[in-house]
């Protein structure tokens, strides 16, 4: 028997849970290409490593950018991969739930289904990923109560508040993790003359990054090449110019909140008084931004637990009953429940 599998198919990560198993793979979303045979070399964190570190022959890419598929055959043979590490064969074809940003278009929506059987799955259904984000963290989503969840992940930045197993008011940017990234690198191109590359600004952002000022700040040695000479150098970078870098996506995201927020009926925004918003993913994670969050919204805002995971295990939970959550699925060709 082939078992369901539920797939979060993000920007920076792709998760896999199956039914009875639980979360079976968890690997960065980066396949590498040979450009010259179209030959796949590695997928997943062995690729990850590959980043800004190979000939000019070898590619390292992402097929999803912004929550969006960017190369759909690169889509289509990253899935075929996946299924086939999880146990997946043509004699072994099971229903596969996938969890997609709400701001996906129709054309993305049938590309990811037919990405999917195509490569291999019996049947494939689509979850918004807020949705299945509440249903991982637990929240109370099939009662009359505001639950609001904002789902920051490497591309997308999704709110929702969702009450009586439905999405009442959605409010979804393309700006994630990796623009924080980008604006660290722009900013350290721009003021210091160094360039340095995305992993790098990645882990600038995971030791000293911050929405608001936090306790016990320490400065961070960022090694890189210098623009004029083309030599390796050494800058020293405090919190406060990585505050400074990032302060245009953060707001963006803090923004789409507001939005969010102002389209939600007064019954249901005053329920998020006591419920307060939900933080998931990645994004969730960086330093001082629930702070931040809570200080412009007037809300409580907390981090769920498992907020990388939230997102696959909320889909777990609808294979798990699969029948009984039909009804909370999307329509691949309109995008409707």
């Amino acid at each position: 028997m082939a078992r369901d599998l539920a797939i979060d198919l993000g920007t920076a990560n792709t998760l896999v849970y199956a039914r009875g198993r639980g979360i079976v793979l968890n690997e960065p979303s980066v396949i590498a290409l040979n450009k010259q045979s179209g030959e796949v070399l590695a997928m997943g964190h062995e690729a990850w490593q590959m980043i800004g570190r190979t000939p000019s022959y070898i590619v390292a890419v992402r097929p999803l950018r912004k929550g969006a598929i960017t190369d759909f055959d690169v889509t289509q043979r990253m899935i075929r991969l996946l299924l086939q590490r999880v146990g997946v064969s043509r004699f072994n074809r099971p229903r596969v739930v996938i969890c997609v940003p709400s701001a996906i278009t129709a054309v993305e929506r049938r590309a990811v289904t037919e990405a999917a059987r195509r490569a291999g799955a019996a049947d494939a259904q689509l979850i918004e990923q807020p949705l299945a984000a509440a249903i991982g963290a637990g929240l109370p989503i099939n009662e009359p109560i505001g639950n609001m969840v904002v789902d920051i992940g490497g591309g997308t930045t999704e709110t929702a508040l969702i009450s009586m197993g439905g999405v009442v008011a959605l409010e979804a940017v393309r700006v994630g993790s990796f623009d924080i990234d980008a604006a660290i690198q722009h900013y350290v191109r721009r003021e210091h003359g160094i360039a340095v590359g995305e992993r790098t600004a990645e882990e600038i952002k995971i030791t000293i990054g911050s929405a608001a000022a936090t306790e016990g700040e320490l400065r961070a040695e960022v090694r890189g090449r210098h623009l004029m000479s083309g030599l390796p150098e050494t800058i020293v970078l405090s919190p406060g110019e990585v505050r400074e870098a990032i302060d245009e996506p953060v707001s963006a995201m803090i923004d789409s909140v507001l939005a969010c927020l102002s389209q939600a009926p007064p019954e249901l925004a005053q329920d998020l008084i006591v419920q307060g918003i939900n933080l998931v993913g990645g994004g969730g994670l960086l330093r001082g931004l629930d702070t931040r969050l809570s200080g412009e919204t007037e809300v409580p805002v907390g981090l769920v637990d498992a907020p990388l995971q939230a997102v696959v295990l909320g889909a777990g939970r609808c294979i798990e009953s699969f029948e009984s959550v039909q009804a909370m699925f999307m329509d691949s060709r309109t995008g409707r429940r």
